[in-house]
């Protein structure tokens, strides 16, 4: 036996009871063995096996490209679905197929239309074909993008694939219904939330609980006291890796020991309990949910002696690396067998009544594949038989092109891109002189692009009215910190949703004083210290916006963005595209960075952020009331939105707006700052004082008359043309700021020669000035020759003009 496998065999009658905590109460549900919802759920445990071996068979027929299932799990997922009721959540994984169907959030029909990645909404409306199979979500936005009720319905958030990734979600979920429960009365929130009396159910399996986010989220959730339920399914593996590898002392409740509450010590619950024992399950299930719905504690339940069944997936056979005698105790003390041998005791049921069950659900699983099949096909089929009668007209198609067009017209397994691919091979190889084509690809493009390519932004859910500071005489001179508490506490006093939690926000007001005193005036829950843990900050905030609050969350210098990239860019960047606008989760992440002193105090990664987080408005005001004025637009507009306060603007004297609370600035809309007509210099943040300070130098000195553009947000990056406007008058270009060569430069130079075409005006060529490769070096000194300067810029500006007008200037 290998030393993985710690095998007991269940009971010959009633299951073994859970490993009861210190505080236990008794049970709040119906006895276990109620025939009636016991038969019911022996159902659903063969529907959902059936659906597993079906959905594996279709993948290896060549209908699906890739299957992973729940096979070996269903009887602890069927006690926990027991447990959820409206209101509640689930942040879970790829083998909780079992739940869906159990909590009725997921039909047979539904998860096959999955698997063939279907593109129809109402027929896959978990992604619209955007997510492997076993990615599960219920839609919580209308068409319009506007939130729908979540009190009187279950709700699963979207799952994603990076295992341990959906745990900073999960604490977010749960730390919602604690806000709620605090802020009482003080607003209207029955679409969200009843009392806090919500759980937020997570699932994870037993190898990715090695995963440092799960950890994370286990101690942040012992400490904030949030009705978190993790259930862990442990099979003992982690694909071919056995628990030895995984897990101190093998076991996950072991470890966490530690966390169980007593009656001083605040803590979770930690419950053992046997997958393959329904009733011990079901009692588990509904006794400390009740303890976590009722109490605000957090709860794991060890789920011990699974199985699985099928292995991982479809890529491989578990049969390569377990044992004979491991896969012997699994077919015997397979769970659905279990359960089968538990309703047959004591003439709870007969073997002719299971067998019917067994048959009918069989049944009704293959009906549904059927259905699935037919809907998706029949979408690709009207679309094959579209574009083929547009080719039936199409004169002189190349007789290799046409035999693949013949193909794909008699394949009954081909896919849109088949033809689509054709078609456009077609076109080029006539060289686009077939007008029948050209009007086809101009009518069927934006289609696939809405089906393939939309929603990578949440769908906004307010017009925004944009409005621009103003000043009067009387606008007193004050610190850019002293800017910002008046603009938080504005905020905080009209929206009584929103509240902000982070690394020292709380009783200093954050490191730089930008909410100073905001959490005696407004309380804890509102403003709200952390521990150092910046990737479950995150996803409180993730979570709390899901639920239809307000979060601010702050990640203190940019530089520890980095510990919160994977779930910044994994869940909340592609949220609305992956679910093909079905969920949002409007959070503003709140951060500094840009100039100051040392390597982790001066951070400005902008290319490895635009580029990792394409679905999150990426803002880099240049002062703070330009921060204040997208702040008030990034909450109106309802999206993700991370909002880069320059570091060294603090201290820096700034004039106070008469109408700071209400101002609005627009994304994607540069400023020009300076106008000049010689030269354009693009930048950004901390930088846009630099280039100020050489044009400001250029022209007294040198006559030469430099624009400048603050373009003021990465994501989305000027969509207004200004950028070009500016190139076609002055034909020369110069991208500034302070990331490493080839990085936030680069893409800006890309967005503006080559999206909007500025190549075209170019008289010289385009340059950009970036820091240097490395981390800036500690002290003036190491700032000054680590990042961009105002000679650096005087410079490049010289040089270009001295290749121009060489009788005039001289190259540097």
């Amino acid at each position: 036996m290998s030393p993985t496998t710690t095998l007991k065999k269940p009971a010959a009658k009633a299951a073994a009871k859970p490993l009861a905590s210190a505080n236990a109460t008794p049970g709040h549900a119906p006895a276990a063995d109620t025939l009636a919802f016991a038969l019911e759920d022996y159902r659903l445990a063969v529907l959902s096996r059936e659906a597993s071996l079906l959905g594996r068979k279709e993948v290896f027929m060549g209908k699906a490209k890739f299957g992973i299932f729940g096979d070996g799990k269903e009887v602890a997922q069927l006690a926990m679905a027991r447990a959820f009721k409206n209101g509640d959540w689930r942040a879970g994984y790829y083998r909780d197929q079992t739940f869906m169907f159990a909590a009725g959030l997921l039909t047979v029909q539904q998860y096959f239309a999955q698997l063939y990645a279907h593109t129809s909404i109402p027929d896959e409306p978990a992604s619209g074909g955007r997510l492997m199979n076993g990615h599960f979500a219920t839609r919580l936005l209308d068409e319009a993008g506007n939130w729908l009720p979540q009190t009187d319905r279950k709700n699963s958030s979207s799952d994603i694939s990076p295992t341990g990734g959906q745990m900073p979600r999960l604490l977010g979920l749960a730390y919602a219904s604690k806000l709620y429960r605090q802020f009482g009365t003080s607003f209207s929130f029955d679409n969200y939330s009843t009392n806090g009396n919500e759980i937020a159910f997570g699932t994870i399996g037993n190898a990715s609980t090695s995963e440092g986010l799960f950890y994370e989220t286990i101690n942040a959730a012992g400490v904030l006291q949030v009705p978190l339920f993790i259930s862990v399914w442990d099979d003992e593996y982690g694909i071919s890796v056995s628990k030895e590898y995984h897990t101190t002392k093998g076991s996950i409740s072991a470890v966490l020991a530690g966390f169980q509450r007593t009656g001083t010590d605040k803590g979770f619950e930690v419950v053992k309990v046997s997958g393959w024992d329904y009733p011990a399950l079901v009692a588990a299930y509904q006794e400390y949910a009740h303890i976590c719905r009722t109490q605000h504690v957090p709860v794991l339940m060890h789920v011990v002696q699974l199985t699985q069944p099928q292995g991982h997936s479809t890529s491989g056979s578990h049969e390569r690396y377990k044992s004979k005698e491991r896969l012997g105790w699994e077919a015997e003390y397979d769970c659905n067998l279990q359960m089968r041998n538990w309703l047959l005791l004591d003439n709870r049921s007969t073997n002719e009544e299971l067998m019917a069950i067994e048959s009918a659900a069989k049944k009704e699983v293959q009906a549904a594949r059927n259905a699935a099949w037919a809907a998706y096909r029949q979408h690709i089929e009207a679309d094959k038989a579209d574009a083929l009668a547009m080719l039936a007209c199409v004169p002189n198609i190349p007789a290799t092109i046409q035999a693949q067009i013949d193909a794909v017209a008699t394949d009954g397994n081909s896919n849109k891109a088949d033809i689509y691919r054709q078609i456009r091979r077609a076109n080029a190889a006539l060289a686009g002189a077939d007008k029948g084509i050209a009007a086809y690809v101009e009518r069927v493009a934006p289609t696939y692009a809405a089906t393939f390519n939309s929603l990578l932004d949440a769908l906004p859910a307010a017009n925004v009215a944009y409005q621009l500071p103003t000043y009067s005489a009387d606008s007193p001179m004050v610190d850019g910190r002293e800017i910002l508490v008046s603009y938080f506490d504005s905020l905080f006093s009209s929206i009584p949703s929103a509240f902000a939690i982070g690394e020292d926000i709380g009783k200093i007001g954050d490191v730089n004083q930008g909410m100073a005193g905001l959490q005696a005036k407004f309380g804890e829950h509102r403003i709200t210290d952390t521990g150092i843990r910046e990737a479950t900050i995150m996803g409180q905030g993730i979570g709390a916006a899901l639920r239809g609050l307000h979060p601010i969350v702050e990640i203190q210098y940019l530089d520890y963005l980095l510990y919160a990239l994977q779930i910044l860019s994994d869940d909340v960047a592609c949220l609305s595209y992956r679910t093909a606008g079905g969920q949002k989760a409007p959070l503003i992440i709140r951060t500094r960075g840009h100039r100051l002193e040392g390597m982790w105090h001066s951070g400005s990664p902008m290319g490895m952020i635009i580029h990792a987080l394409r679905g999150i408005n990426i803002v880099v005001p240049r002062s703070m009331v330009q921060a204040a004025g997208f702040y008030t637009t990034c909450i109106a507009l309802g999206q993700p939105s991370l909002v880069i306060e320059p570091l060294n603007g603090y201290r820096v004297k700034e004039q106070l707006p008469d109408n700071l609370s209400t101002i609005a600035l627009p994304l994607g809309v540069p400023e020009v700052l300076v106008e000049g007509s010689d030269i354009t210099v693009v930048t950004y943040g901390s930088m846009c004082k630099i280039v100020q300070d050489a044009a400001a130098f250029l022209s007294e000195t040198l006559s030469i008359y430099v624009e400048v553009i603050d373009v003021r947000t990465l994501l989305p990056f000027d969509t207004t043309s200004l950028i070009l406007q500016s190139l076609k008058k002055t034909n020369r270009i110069i991208f500034a700021d302070e990331d490493v060569p080839g990085g936030a430069s680069a893409f800006m130079l890309q967005q503006v020669l080559e999206q909007q075409g500025g190549y075209r005006y170019l008289d010289s060529a385009p340059t950009t000035i970036a820091a240097k490769a490395h981390r800036p070096a500690y002290g003036t000194d190491g700032d000054y020759f680590s990042k961009p300067s105002a000679e650096d810029i005087i410079e490049a500006v010289v040089n270009i003009m001295a290749e121009a007008y060489p009788h005039r200037f001289n190259a540097l």
